[in-house]
């Protein structure tokens, strides 16, 4: 289907079922069911098994229709897609279902106090008890901790052997003893991120995703889309964050037709048509039409998101990444640059209730998240140019026999 055809198909669903007085549970239950909520998903998977390309078309029509977007998050932009490739089939009956319809969120229990952005060094173990893993360890980052059902966890089954090799994918349950997450504030004055503490917790042995030990394998495919969530030119006008599934669906849905912020405007407004957007209102309220060095910084954003929209799915995920990260960046230099001054206001006085200033306060944890600028390029270099991989003394060694940090008390 070409992204016309998507987008036609699309709009003339969407003019026909957007009801914004229907409960948000029944909107994302309706969009599961249609397709359209997903249409890259498989057709056996709530999708209609479309491109990229063609899924831009279907945001376009869900965009021009007013209508509110599917559940975004960790649960769709990653855990969904993963489980379509290596979980089993009892895993992806019972979890895709919840996540497709939004009544299960979901959150990730990866990035470790004493593991930095080394994955493969996490500390939390997972030791078998029966048909049961018992856990114990640290997170950190872990986005929407305080409100997740359910967690991907990455912990290591095997110390016995090098570090990549001792690792292990799970799903495990938030709602249990033994796990304690504990909201950090950033500052942007939200506390969206967590440390979670885990003391013999426990996750089911049919909940092991991958074979024992695959954990680094399978995390990398999370990762990857991850990354690929983050193109340039992404749809990210979807609300992340604990919502009232009772409320009307309507309720989410900005005056102009955008869904409302709830997390995820900056990341909105920081690239494809919100960034031209943003931009756009920017300069005429600075009267800078006529300036020319306005003009050539705001072509060379507008040129980035072009070519972000003509490369579709082609490029590597990690330069996707990269190229999101730069656009987002000069996005918000532009932004704040435009503003002048009043770029240093917040709150709801501030120009445009304070979102510009909550972009730029939210945009470099984007340069950390899914992995830090650093270690894409070393995977761009390594992994797609053929570059020599950096040395690295304890690839072979026994994790039981590196020095570790200790951070747990």
């Amino acid at each position: 289907m070409t992204p016309e055809d998507a987008y036609r198909d699309a709009l003339a669903w969407f003019q026909a079922n957007w009801d914004p007085q229907l409960p948000l549970r029944d909107w994302w239950q309706r969009l599961a069911d249609s397709g359209w909520g997903f249409p890259t998903w498989p057709q056996q998977w709530f999708g209609k098994g479309l491109d990229h390309a063609a899924a831009k078309g279907v945001a376009r029509a869900r965009r021009e229709a007013g209508a509110f977007s599917a559940p975004l998050g960790i649960a769709t932009m990653m855990v969904a897609p993963t489980l379509m490739e290596v979980g089993t089939p009892e895993q992806q009956q019972r979890y895709l279902p919840g996540i497709a319809n939004g009544t299960e969120v979901w959150c990730q229990l990866f990035s470790e106090p004493g593991a930095g952005s080394d994955l493969a060094g996490v500390q939390t173990r997972a030791v078998r008890d029966g048909d049961e893993w018992v856990v114990n360890g640290q997170k950190v980052w872990t986005s929407g901790g305080h409100y997740a059902r359910f967690a991907i966890l990455v912990a290591r089954t095997n110390p016995e052997v090098p570090k990549h090799r001792g690792l292990s994918f799970f799903l495990i349950d938030m709602d249990q003893p033994g796990v304690d997450p504990r909201p950090l504030r950033q500052m942007t004055g939200d506390a969206e991120f967590n440390e979670v503490f885990l003391t013999d917790a426990r996750a089911r042995h049919q909940n092991l995703v991958g074979g024992l030990g695959d954990g680094w394998s399978v995390a990398l495919r999370l990762l990857n889309h991850e990354r690929e969530s983050l193109d340039a030119d992404a749809d990210g006008s979807g609300i992340m964050g604990d919502l009232d599934l009772d409320a009307p669906a309507g309720t989410f849905v900005g005056a102009d037709g955008r869904n409302s912020d709830d997390g995820t405007g900056p990341m909105s407004m920081a690239q494809g048509d919100g960034a031209a957007e943003l931009l756009t209102t920017l300069i005429a309220g600075a009267g800078r039409r006529g300036d020319a060095v306005t003009r050539q910084r705001v072509a060379d954003i507008h040129s980035r998101i072009r070519i972000a929209r003509y490369a579709g799915g082609a490029m590597p995920p990690s330069a996707g990444k990269l190229a999101s990260v730069t656009l987002m960046r000069k996005v918000r230099d532009e932004a704040l640059e435009l503003l002048g001054p009043a770029g240093m206001l917040s709150g709801t006085e501030a120009p445009l209730a304070g979102a510009v200033t909550e972009m730029a306060l939210w945009t470099p944890g984007l340069s950390i998240a899914g992995g830090t600028d650093e270690i894409q390029r070393n995977i761009l270099g390594e992994r797609h140019l053929g570059l020599p991989a950096e040395p690295r003394v304890d690839k072979d060694l026994p994790f039981k026999d590196l020095q570790q940090p200790s951070i747990r008390g």
